[in-house]
């Protein structure tokens, strides 16, 4: 079984890996200055293109991890992914939220499982 690699832009890891059906990418859009709702919107942009490209899509993800800098903008990542997600509870992903200290001035991270098409 073949391993399919989307080259990223940082050194020492890929944007997304496809293998076996499964599609797994991660994204960061951390900017001096944006906040949680700018970032979340960015990521899910990047998310979004990644899985498209590896030959799914948002309506395909399996789970999603959310990494949060400060687990009191939760609300505001929220509203974003709400709003990005869709109001089909049948396309929504098992989902988990977790504070952890993220690098530089990036307050969302997420990590994405996705079936292929």
């Amino acid at each position: 079984m073949s391993i399919d690699r989307w080259k990223g832009s940082a050194n020492g890891r890929n944007k997304a890996v496809r293998h076996g059906g499964i599609v797994y990418t991660v994204a960061t859009a951390g900017a001096a200055g944006s906040d949680i709702k700018a970032q979340t919107r960015g990521t899910l942009e990047l998310i979004e293109n990644s899985l498209n490209e590896a030959g799914s899509d948002k309506t395909r993800m399996l789970s999603a991890q959310i990494f949060l800098a400060d687990m009191s903008q939760k609300e505001g990542m929220d509203e974003v992914w709400n709003e990005w997600i869709g109001d089909d509870w049948n396309t929504w992903p098992q989902r988990a939220c977790v504070g952890a200290p993220l690098a530089g001035t990036t307050l969302v991270e997420i990590v994405v499982t996705a079936a292929a098409k």
